[in-house]
């Protein structure tokens, strides 16, 4: 974008410009994404504020609380885990006990020193060992799935904690101040609404005739209101051009005064701290 040009031209001058239009910017209003009570909220309206800043905190005594909690729930569930695990390691023993009879057993009915019937009741006691197993491994699983759901819901806690702290995330001036300090906030309601002022946009209108000469990346010269008798001209850059017509806007003016059909047109301009919303401002292309 070209330096900023500051030039004065008369408004006595015959010649009209080619769009007239007023400076917008980027609104955004910022939530909270906690509800309590906003122990500290530093920001005023016209405050510029930086991406990333801490502005405030919202009171997380509840939360924390209520994490203390589920990390005593998370220890008696891993309590649980254990002595589950203690029982399969006895069953797991007592399985190789009983395989080592069961082995010693066959080899004495091959030789004839023991009956069908000791090396059936040896096979049973092993069935009954891998069915106590796998009831208590089954007991296990499913206290393995409730410390995974306590593990996240801690997880969903430290995140609202996280967000407890109020983190503006875009550049911008602050415009409006929606709450103070000691009020409540809750999970969505408005904080603050800032802008970007830094590159405002002149949305203007233009008629089909003159469209063809619109270009989006197109530089053009902007005028504002020096005082009530000159213009400031500046330097401005198409960054939109509508794709479809509209009918004029009853509070834009336009070159040709009986056109009715015009398309909007958006212009940045680098703002040197004298643009505000709503300006009034005008183009040529």
């Amino acid at each position: 974008m070209l330096p900023l040009l500051v030039l004065i031209s008369c408004k006595g001058n015959e010649k009209t410009s080619d769009a007239y239009g007023n400076f917008e910017a980027t609104e955004i209003t910022i939530p909270a994404q906690a509800t309590g009570e906003i122990l500290k909220f530093e920001l005023e309206e016209g405050d510029l504020l930086k991406a990333g800043q801490i502005i405030g905190w919202i009171d997380t005594t509840d939360l924390s609380l209520k994490k203390s909690q589920m990390f005593a729930q998370k220890e008696a569930i891993t309590s649980k885990i254990e002595s589950l695990e203690a029982q399969v390691a006895v069953y797991q023993q007592q399985k190789t006990n009983v395989l080592r009879d069961k082995e010693r057993i066959e080899k004495m009915f091959q030789d004839g020193a023991a009956t069908q019937k000791q090396v059936d009741d040896v096979a049973g006691q092993i069935d009954v060992i891998d069915k106590q197993i796998k009831s208590v491994k089954s007991q296990e699983n499913s206290v393995y799935s409730e410390a995974a759901t306590v593990q996240k819901q801690i997880a969903q806690v430290e995140e609202s904690i996280r967000k407890s702290t109020i983190i503006n995330p875009v550049e911008g001036v602050v415009l409006t101040k929606y709450v103070d300090e000691h009020e409540m906030a809750a999970l969505g309601k408005s904080l603050y609404k800032l802008a970007d002022l830094r590159e405002m946009k002149l949305k203007v209108y233009v008629s089909g005739d003159q469209i063809p000469q619109v270009k989006i990346g197109q530089e053009v010269e902007v005028l504002v209101d020096q005082d009530s008798e000159t213009n400031r001209k500046m330097t401005g850059t198409v960054s939109w051009v509508s794709e479809s017509a509209e009918f004029t806007p009853k509070i834009i003016q336009t070159k040709e005064e009986r056109v009715n059909m015009v398309y909007a047109v958006k212009v940045l301009v680098k703002n040197d701290g004298s643009l505000k919303i709503g300006m009034p401002g005008e183009v040529n292309f």
